[in-house]
Order: C-alpha cells, then structure tokens, then sequence
C-alpha cells in the first residue's frame, strides 16, 4: 500500500467509509489513530470482579468484546451471565462471541427498561454506556451488589466535534460529568463507592480514521455523512498532511457504585 500521505484525499475518505461499523474492535486503527488508556485497567478489572460474583449483567455490551475479553481472563465464571445490546448488528455480533461463554444476549433500545426482576444481579458492569439508567440499574442490583462501569466523560474528543459542529453550548460540554452522574446515581439509591477520572490523548493520523471514527462513534457528530462534510474533511485533510496528526482528548470515569443491604 502507497505511503498515506502519497494517497489522495478521495482514496482515503473512501477507505474510512467502507470499513464495517458494527461492534467495538477498534484494530483497523493501528498506525492510523491512537489513544491513550486510562490507568484503571477496566476489562482485567472486570475479570478480577468475576471470580467472585454468582449473577452478572453487562449493559450495552457492543459486540460483546470487551465482556468477552474479561471472561476469558477470569480464574472463574459465574453461573448466570446476561448482556444486552440496542444495536442489531452489534447485537448479532455479540450473541457469536459470547455465547461460548454461557452469555445470554438479550436485544433492549438503550433507553428501554432492563428486562430483568428486582434483584436478579449482584454485579451490573458497562464500558461505555450511552446513558447509565440509574434507577434501572438499581432495580436489578441485588441488596450489596455492585455496579462498575467506564463511563465517557464531558467534553470527550471535543476538539473533532467542535471542528466539523462549532463551539458547543456550556450545558452540552458538561454532559457526562462525573459529579452530575454521581448525584444521579445517589438519587437513584446507590451509594457511590469510588470515582475516578483521566483525561486521555488522541492523535488522527489520516483523514480515513477521522472518517472511520465519525460513522463509529455516531454521537459525536450526529448526521455525520461524507457528503455533508466533504468541504470540512478536505480542510482537516489538508492540515494533517501539513502539521501531522490532529490532537484530541478523551475523558473517562471510572464508578462503582453499590446498592445498600
């Protein structure tokens, strides 16, 4: 393959945008995107939290690769596992891969109600959850159970979306805060026990995983088409091959939160 930058705008925008977009495999961007990981180590911390545990519920799982991961490194598995995904072709994904690890998938919108009793975990994990339904979550938990989750954080890969959206009001950069969602987890009746946050380094290398990236991660820039933006792409294009890669940043939190006995 031609050395990116030798390879036109318009080859590599349509590398981006033919790239599969289900599940939560981010491999297709090595040596084209890179982030730094927060320290926590989430999916070893996962399995850690497995072995002990008897009922299991993993909230918007992706494609499952993340709880997937975790059961593979866990000294031991619980007896009942169950994840739920609002995706179709995440959810297909996800019953592949984890059915060999005793997960049931079952199908659920993002903001449906878990379709679960009262009570029925005693640990609920999620990496990356759209919005954490408190009260759900809650409900599910047994008395002394515990849900740990990564959540994104506010203002996550901002630079991108204030490039292609513009300056983004004060109340939608401090959605996902750790402290809102800390409040809204007490509201709800749990009682957070840890809560931890890091803001972490991105770099863009080409305009394909900048294009990649946006059809993935549709909140980001909702709508987002190649054609809608064809105009801010060639700009952003232009500028990588000049100055390098573009620099963003995510943000992470680490909760976990446990419902009283």
């Amino acid at each position: 393959m031609a050395d990116r930058q030798d390879r036109t705008f318009e080859d590599l925008v349509a590398e981006g945008a033919a790239v599969p977009t289900e599940g939560w495999d981010f491999s297709w961007f090595a040596g084209r995107a890179t982030e730094e990981r927060p320290s926590w180590g989430y999916a070893v911390s996962v399995a850690g939290r497995l072995a002990t545990a008897e009922a299991v519920l993993d909230v918007q799982t992706g494609g499952g690769e993340v709880f997937g991961f975790a059961l593979g490194r866990a000294a031991r598995v619980p007896a009942l596992l169950a994840a739920t995904e609002g995706w179709p072709p995440n959810v297909a994904k996800a019953t592949e891969l984890l059915r060999p690890h005793g997960v049931v998938v079952v199908a659920v919108d993002e903001d449906a109600p878990l379709p679960f009793a009262r009570g029925a975990f005693d640990l609920v994990v999620s990496r990356h959850p759209v919005r954490p339904h408190w009260t759900e979550i809650a409900r599910v938990l047994r008395p002394g159970g515990t849900y740990f989750a990564q959540h994104v954080g506010p203002a996550s890969v901002f630079e991108l979306v204030e490039y292609f959206l513009g300056p983004q009001p004060e109340e939608v950069r401090r959605a996902r805060h750790p402290e809102q969602e800390r409040a809204q987890a007490e509201a709800a009746g749990l009682e957070v026990a840890a809560l931890r946050s890091e803001r972490l380094r991105m770099e863009f290398h080409d305009i394909a995983a900048v294009v990649h990236f946006l059809r993935k991660v549709v909140w980001m820039v909702p709508g987002f088409t190649v054609e809608a933006y064809e105009p801010r792409l060639r700009e952003l294009h232009e500028r990588m091959t000049a100055d390098g890669p573009f620099v963003a940043h995510s943000t992470r939190h680490l909760f976990e939160a446990r419902k009283p006995r």
